[in-house]
């Protein structure tokens, strides 16, 4: 099968009862002269970390990509926090949470004496108004009307207000410290969901003075966190300062700049000239240049991701099952996570991390590297003369995908030889994440996943539940929604296993979405950089970290 050893060894722990807790950010960024340039001097001093691309925005509810995320992490606190490394939930803005007996209603209690930066006071109110953002489509602070679109709230919780699927029924302010989250059916990993990098709390003023243009190129973003925006300068950095007054403790330097690099290679490059501290991202076969640096230390994060191929079932040739086959029997998965990713990634048939095997079918295998046979099934399908394919990469790197453009020439070698004729797209990475979820979207593509929290749901849910699959044609199976209503309201650890595995086993006969690696990403620092943790979840906040 081609499987490859992990660096590090895996930590995680899943269970229903212990509730545990990201993919794929905007405009290319920049590797102009001015980005690769010192930065003024009064930011000489500060903390530079260097992002493989740009922030979509800094609204909280309306990203669904990690650059986003890493910018949030340090402006925003969220209900739930984790453990420093770990998936394991703490107490973020809410010091306490609980589940009635019925398991339908979550009751938080929450943090006294925060402010926003703006100085306006935290409470329920604010949590409230922040949520009906996000859930209510009639919220007069959405602004729907200005395209906002909040895709991640129905990819994680069914629906927004009003629609059957919608997980949340009412959200209810009990006083002014303590808010209740109403379900219309158990959800045991409702906290961590929650909890999870996209939904930060903002300041009700700064949302309402700021209006549509909050968390965009020249507004503001205004959280409780441990840093404070001062400056975004779009396609270049973003510049926040300490927040003195953190409920957590001030961070530890008293300036953080997050420069946006796209090019692994520039970003290396740069970490090794000093201009930054750390990065994230960096292609595997950069380990060995690391490693020979003595200013420089490589860092893991431990795996907790998936890289796949997502097929559109509105394209003609792919509504065929068979002719995905073929796809899926034309691309040596093994080969190419081997030659792109080295010890640092794993090809097996499953779209759950291996930390998660526990919920895998057993009786799955790659689906083995054989163009022969996928001339007969394209052949069969009515397609002995191939088509022509557009397939689409990601313009930035990704965890999963740290050089996608050669990884994409790859898998277009591979399906040349079976007649199929690729043509490789790209857009800017905002784009790229609107564009593949607006019909007709793309006929192929490149993206991944993330965890937001540990539990296969998080996995599951949101490609392929309610309203997840707009980008491969709204393919559907009501068995597979079925398995997973069921498994999130299951108390039961084997019959989740025994769901989680059969809906296994009906997506990797259907091959909407070809797991193609489960990565280890790689990440460098500088070796004067103290108290960096990564999260398996794949971003965190900066507030520990140090420079000598």
């Amino acid at each position: 099968m081609g499987t490859l050893f992990f660096r590090k060894p895996l930590s995680m722990v899943f269970a229903l009862t212990i509730v545990l807790s990201n993919c794929g950010g905007s405009p290319d960024a920049t590797d102009s002269p001015e980005a690769s340039s010192p930065a003024a001097s009064s930011e000489q001093q500060a903390l530079v970390f260097g992002l493989g691309g740009q922030p979509a925005n800094l609204e909280p509810g309306n990203i669904t990509d990690n650059n986003s995320i890493y910018v949030h992490e340090q402006i925003y606190d969220r209900l739930v926090h984790f453990e420093p490394g770990t998936t394991s939930p703490v107490p973020g803005l809410a010091t306490e949470w609980s589940a009635s007996e019925d398991g339908l209603t979550w009751t938080f209690t929450l943090r006294e004496g925060v402010t926003f930066h703006d100085g306006t006071p935290f409470n329920a109110e604010a949590v409230r108004v922040n949520v009906e953002r996000w859930w209510d489509p009639a919220s007069p602070t959405g602004y729907r009307d200005a395209g906002r679109g909040y895709e991640i709230w129905p990819g994680l919780f069914g629906g927004f207000k009003g629609d059957e699927a919608s997980s949340l029924v009412s959200l209810n302010v009990v006083d002014d410290y303590t808010i209740e989250f109403v379900l219309n059916q158990p959800f045991a990993a409702f906290p961590v969901a929650i909890g999870s990098g996209y939904f930060g709390i903002a300041s009700p003023t700064a949302i309402e003075e700021a209006g549509p243009d909050y968390g965009t190129p020249g507004s503001t973003a205004v959280g409780t966190g441990p840093y404070v925006l001062d400056e975004w300068r779009s396609g270049d950095r973003v510049i926040l300062s300490a927040n003195p007054e953190y409920w957590d403790g001030a961070p530890a330097e008293e300036q953080l700049v997050v420069r946006f690099i796209t090019d692994p290679s520039t970003r290396l490059a740069e970490l090794r000239a000093g201009s930054i501290d750390f990065t994230v991202e960096l292609a595997p076969d950069q380990l060995q240049e690391i490693e020979g640096d003595d200013n420089l230390e490589a860092v893991f994060r431990e795996s907790f991701n998936v890289g796949y191929l997502g097929l559109n079932t509105g394209f003609e040739p792919l509504a065929d099952v068979r002719v995905r086959k073929a796809i899926a029997l034309a691309i040596n998965r093994p080969e190419i996570v081997s030659a792109f990713w080295g010890e640092l990634g794993v090809s097996d048939p499953h779209f759950l991390p291996p930390s998660m095997e526990n919920f895998n079918a057993n009786d799955l295998e790659v689906y083995p590297y054989d163009p022969e046979q996928a001339k007969q099934l394209l052949s069969e399908a009515g397609y002995a003369d191939g088509f022509d394919l557009e397939m689409y990469y990601m313009p930035v790197s990704r965890p999963y995908f740290p050089t996608p453009k050669p990884i994409a020439e790859a898998f277009a070698a591979d399906l040349s030889a079976i007649g199929i004729n690729v043509s490789l797209q790209t857009k800017d990475w905002a784009v790229y994440i609107e564009d593949s979820k607006k019909p007709p979207g793309f006929q192929s593509f490149m993206l991944g996943w993330t965890g937001d929290y540990g539990d296969p749901d998080n996995f599951y849910y949101y490609h392929f539940g309610p309203g997840g699959t707009t980008d491969i044609g709204e393919w559907k199976s009501d068995r597979v929604i079925e398995l997973l209503n069921q498994a999130r309201a299951e108390d039961d650890q084997g019959s989740r296993e025994q769901a989680y595995a059969e809906v296994d086993k009906i997506l990797y006969d259907e091959v909407v979405r070809i797991p193609i690696v489960h990565s280890q990403p790689l990440l460098a620092q500088r070796t004067n950089i103290q108290g960096w943790n990564p999260s398996p979840l794949g971003s965190e906040p900066f507030n520990t970290v140090s420079k000598e």
